[in-house]
Formats: structure tokens, sequence, C-alpha cells
């Protein structure tokens, strides 16, 4: 009797299945931390950044221990993908024990860094127990438009030599960067030297504010008919919009409720200080995890969030651009202290995308 052929199936296919199977299901399969918000560089657009020498910072971060427990917990829940990011996640002297205990617990781990930590010993480490992807965000191919972001002499040369280290032990490396008004000059550069290298590159040309109120990275905005022209000079990105249009273009934001980006359904975030919340960017409200446990937030403090409705008509609750948009209640209070108020920023750039698109009249 011959065996049955039994199909191989790519891990991004099997994890496309997987969130279909669970999209009704509320199983936080997807979730990120934040081991610090400080860090060695100090990048004018960060919207998290603390330096790296920032001692009540410090203090106030979970615990190896604390974080632990956590990670047990959301485990415990079904958490599968998990991105650790900072600040600067390899600036902690335990970065290595707490990697190895998520890797342990089974998660699927996508590291952030800006690579200039590396050496060639956490290089062999990660190679042992390889992540499933590691991303660095690259400011400028040269070492004066890098810099000019990160404010570091000498971190550029850094960063190109973590690159390195990482491509010659074959891990799953991605570049991306950030475009803004002082490196726009170099995105195709970087893009060059990512395809050149096999590697994936993606790159984000919106700038969002710091989660401390602080409007700085607003001075370094591209205006957002650049934006559109990005959109439409890459093809990828280009396909990208194409295929998210057709899918999602034309649902007007039409809800009572406030939350309907899927924030909460299955994703989760967790800030250097235990501080659990719907997402990366919605910060507020959150729950404690050093008082509570991660499950009865996952059942109790979460849905709470997402049943929260609109308490005032807004341009946006029946806008059939919202697809174009990205607005959001954790942008909007960062923005404008409101959560229910219209960015006026990402309103413009969806409006220049519709344009662009033929979807309305100019």
């Amino acid at each position: 009797m011959e065996c049955p052929v039994i199909p191989i199936r790519s891990l991004s296919e099997f994890s496309n299945r997987l969130v279909d199977k669970i999209a009704n299901r509320r199983i936080p399969v997807d979730g990120s931390i934040e081991i610090t918000a400080r860090c060695n560089l100090k990048c004018v657009h960060c919207y998290i950044n603390l330096p790296a020498s920032d001692i009540k910072a410090k203090n106030k971060e979970l615990s190896y221990k604390e974080i632990c427990n956590i990670l047990d917990q959301i485990v415990d829940e079904g958490c599968l993908w998990l991105l650790i990011t900072g600040g600067e996640p390899l600036i902690r002297h335990d970065f290595l024990d707490i990697y190895t205990y998520a890797k342990k617990k089974g998660v699927l781990i996508t590291l952030f860094t800006n690579g200039t930590l590396l050496t060639p010993y956490i290089a062999d480490y990660l190679s042992d127990w390889p992540p499933h992807s590691i991303e660095i965000t690259l400011y400028g191919l040269t070492q004066e438009t890098y810099e000019n972001v990160t404010g570091i002499s000498g971190s550029h040369k850094r960063c190109m030599d973590g690159i390195d280290l990482l491509i010659e032990r074959k891990l799953p490396l991605k570049l991306k960067t950030m475009v803004m008004t002082i490196n726009k000059h170099e995105i195709w550069d970087i893009k060059k030297f990512a395809e050149d290298l096999g590697i994936d590159f993606r790159f984000d040309p919106v700038l969002n504010l710091r989660i401390d109120g602080d409007k700085k990275p607003a001075n370094f905005r591209i205006p957002p008919n650049e934006i559109v022209a990005l959109d439409f000079a890459d093809e990828k990105r280009m396909e990208e919009w194409q295929k998210f249009c057709r899918k999602f273009l034309g649902i007007p934001f039409n809800s009572d409720y406030l939350y309907q980006c899927g924030a909460g359904l299955q994703t989760f975030h967790i800030d250097p200080y235990g501080q659990l919340s719907v997402c990366m960017m919605s910060r507020v409200p959150s729950y404690d995890l050093q008082r509570g446990s991660f499950k009865e937030a996952w059942h109790s403090f979460i849905p709470d969030v997402l049943s929260t409705k609109f308490s005032q008509d807004t341009l946006c609750r029946n806008c059939n651009l919202i697809a174009l948009c990205g607005q959001c209640p954790g942008l909007a209070q960062i923005e404008n202290s409101d959560p229910e108020r219209p960015v006026d920023y990402l309103c413009h750039i969806a409006h220049l995308r519709a344009e662009k698109f033929r979807l309305i009249n100019v």
C-alpha cells in the first residue's frame, strides 16, 4: 500500500489558515512585549525611546522573573507569536535569558532591534536558538544620513556590522526603515541594498507622535502628497494597497463601537512596566499585570475596552475611506488627546490616496 501524499505547507500558509480558524474565538495568539523603553540611540522620530542611562525607567521595568511569569500566562492562554521589542531589547543584560525562556515556551519570536548591540556571541546564540524573524531598522545607507537620525556617532558602522553578523549566520533577517524628511533621499538606495542581499525590505512613511505627548516627531514627517507618491513608486507596495482596497474599501466605519481595527481580538501588547493594552499604539486604558492575571485581563478587561462606544459624532464614523487612513483610537488619543477625534494628517493622506486610486472626485 502506497503512503498517502501529505502536502507540505509553508509557515505563512499555516499561520493564515490558523488565524482564519480562530477568527471568532478571541484567542490571544499574537502578542508584543516591550522589555524596555530605553535605547542606546537617540532617534529623532522615535515614539517611545528613553535614554539608556535612565535609572528611574530601568528600576520600573519588569524583572526577569516577572517577565517569565507573564510569558507563562500568555502561553497558557494560547499565545503563539510574540514580538520582543523596545526601546532596544539588547540593552538589557538579561536579554538572552528572557529570549531563551520565551523560546523554550514554544512561541514564535520576532525580534525588533537596531542591530548596533549585536556581537558575535549574541549572533551565535541566536543561530543556535533562531527566532522566527529579526527586523533591523536601517535609517540611512550612508553614515551621515543614518547618524542624522540616530544622533550617535559610530552607530552606522555598528548597525552594518550587526547586519553582517546575522547574514553570515543565515538568520531570518528583514530590513525596514521609517521615511522622514532627513532620510527620504536614501529610501531607494536602502531598498536596493536589501534586495542585493536577498533580504526582505519595507518602509513606513507615517511617523507617530511620542506616546508621552511630545510632538517632536511631527517635525520630521514628510507631506501627505509625498507619502502617496511613495505608495505608487514602489510596485510591491502598490500591489499590497490594491489588494487591501479590494478587500476593505467601501466598508463604512458605521459601528457604534470605537474599536473597529481588530485590536484585542487576537492581539495584545505589554509595556516594559507590565501594563497590558489592546495594541502597541493604544496605551489607554491599560491593565496592570503585576496586580492581576493575564487571563482576567483577556477575558474581562479587554472585552470591556472593546465595548467602548462613541460618545460623539465624528467624520470618521461613516467614512468609507477608513481603510486608506489608519485612523484608530490610540493614534487619535496621542495626536489629539481624544480617542474619537479624527487625525487630520491621516485624513489628508487617505483622501489623497483615494484621489490617486480614482475612488473619489478631485
